[in-house]
């Protein structure tokens, strides 16, 4: 089944070479599950792009708009990947944003990746990257464009038998996945790195942290060290297109998953 791109509502038309999202990554996204053409979650990941949206001060469509578009392409490809891209739009050379415009949109809807039904059952073995992660809290949880980083840590390795890669910051603390955010059980304790610095806050990790407390499960967002991954009980990672997937091995730890691993993966990603 092949999928179906929309730019500004326009099927198969093309991107302005001045738009700033080529030149600059000067933009943002949100990826998302369709299951039976619908896009889960969706309530959150619109507000999630309204937000990002105004953090960088880029106009967000009407929710209106995007929803009739990404139905469209859902139309097409019900069962997959649904994904936004909004750019400030084309604009005059030069980095000052003040003259671009209108904004871009770009509706997608692709099949899902076929992964391993064992990563979700058994787990998935990881690895730590080289490339450290720079700090700038003004963009610290927004899914920009600006995703360099993870393509070239992603690079690192083509071992398919290696399922993600850590990254850390150049203090060495741990922030997220490559393309997920990590999750850490502690002595009973849910653990989450902190992303005041750089990393992107998923809507999965901001629904598990709701469950955990709605549910009293005791929730710890901090910063996180290596040797502290290495010495959890549990560990897993999340976002919106592999929901939860559990860690079995890290370099020379493994683990099985865990309790609280197996009820967040049946109370929050159930059926999905």
């Amino acid at each position: 089944m092949q999928g179906l791109s929309l730019v500004n509502g326009l099927e198969a038309a093309g991107i302005d070479p001045f738009d700033r999202g080529v030149a600059y990554g000067d933009g943002v996204f949100r990826t998302f599950r369709l299951q039976a053409g619908v896009p889960l979650e969706w309530p959150l990941h619109y507000r999630r792009l309204a937000r990002d949206c105004a953090a960088l001060g880029i106009e967000c469509p009407a929710e209106s708009v995007l929803r009739q578009e990404l139905q469209r392409a859902a139309d097409r490809c019900p069962d997959g990947v649904g994904k936004i891209v909004l750019t400030r739009g084309p604009g005059v050379r030069g980095y000052a944003p003040h003259q671009a415009g209108p904004p871009t949109r770009i509706v997608s809807a692709v099949p899902a990746p076929a992964y391993p039904a064992s990563y979700a059952v058994d787990g998935v073995r990881i690895r730590v990257c080289e490339l450290r992660l720079s700090w700038q809290p003004r963009l610290a949880g927004i899914k920009h464009l600006n995703r360099l980083e993870n393509v070239l840590a992603r690079g690192e390795w083509q071992d398919t038998a290696v399922a993600e890669g850590l990254l850390l910051d150049f203090a060495d603390r741990v922030i997220e996945g490559t393309m997920s955010n990590l999750f850490l059980v502690v002595r009973g304790r849910l653990v989450t790195p902190d992303l005041s610095r750089c990393g992107v806050d998923g809507v999965q990790r901001e629904r598990v942290i709701a469950f955990a407390r709605s549910a009293g499960i005791e929730l710890e967002v901090r910063d996180v060290t290596l040797p502290e991954v290495m010495a959890a009980d549990e560990c897993f990672l999340v976002n919106s297109v592999i929901r939860l997937w559990p860690v079995a091995k890290l370099e020379d730890r493994s683990w099985r998953p865990g309790p609280l691993t197996r009820r967040i993966q049946a109370e929050v990603f159930a059926g999905a």
